[in-house]
């Protein structure tokens, strides 16, 4: 068998998220139908991380392993050929046979774009939030989520009882680009609805409506106020699966608002 690391971007608004499902479209799932189309044999696709039903992806890594010996370029023209204009290849590379996208992976990043204005071009994309956001205080917010925490309060509770919600995030940003608000979190891992339930949360104490203590006690103890405040997957972006020697790239919101 032949493995090749693939690194991709997507757009995620009409999928039903990254996993292949039943009568669902999938990211995933088109990957696999294309690449079968072009190479005219079975294989497998595996991504670095589960994105959300119209979530987005800026640099999704998967790997395919095929019993085809192929060409790296090609292999990309060839898929691209396939896909849909959402979905792009934009690297291919020989691997080594032990990599595996999600299990290699050493840390995943996300980024949130919140607008501060309407926008009749990138709606798709980001959240729109009509109240004045107070970006200190959504940094001071942001800040209690770093180290290693238990993030059941973050977590759908549709998620399997077995998985452990404790994460340990790495680091978190908040940068302004014009009418743009883009919040960056890496961490180890994330949990089903927990990078939404944290913008959500640092939205709320922007507007002032949250301190730092609130926030921390839902650290503490389990807390269903998270849940309520779910930040919308328009703008919510898979920025970077990292890999051992990897480092995090200068924040670029894939748009901006001028």
């Amino acid at each position: 068998m032949h493995k090749y690391k693939i690194i991709l971007e997507y757009d995620g608004t009409n999928y039903s998220g990254w996993q292949k499902q039943k009568n669902a479209k999938s990211i995933q799932g088109a990957l696999i139908t294309a690449a079968e189309e072009f190479l005219g044999t079975p294989v497998d696709i595996q991504g670095a991380g589960r994105t959300d039903a119209g979530v987005h992806a800026l640099a999704q890594t998967a790997h395919l392993e095929s019993s085809e010996k192929i060409n790296p370029v090609t292999l990309r023209i060839g898929l691209n050929d396939n896909l849909p204009a959402g979905i792009n290849i934009r690297h291919v590379e020989s691997a080594h046979p032990r990599f595996h996208a999600r299990h290699s992976a050493v840390s995943r990043s996300y980024l949130y774009l919140i607008a501060r204005r309407r926008t009749a071009f990138g709606k798709r994309y980001v959240w729109w939030i009509k109240d004045n956001l107070d970006v200190k205080k959504m940094q001071q917010a942001l800040n209690v989520f770093t180290g290693f925490h238990d993030f059941a309060s973050f977590a759908d509770k549709r998620m399997d009882k077995e998985t452990s919600t404790e994460v340990n995030i790495e680091n978190v940003q908040i940068q302004e680009f014009s009418d743009i608000i883009a919040l960056r979190i890496t961490g180890s891992h994330f949990l089903w609805k927990m990078v939404r339930r944290i913008v959500g949360i640092a939205a709320e104490a922007g507007r002032g409506k949250l301190t730092v203590p609130a926030i921390e006690q839902m650290l503490d103890s389990y807390s269903e106020v998270p849940a309520h405040f779910t930040a919308p997957p328009s703008g919510l972006f898979l920025e970077a699966i990292l890999y051992e020697g990897d480092r995090l790239p200068e924040i670029k919101p894939p748009i901006c608002i001028y």
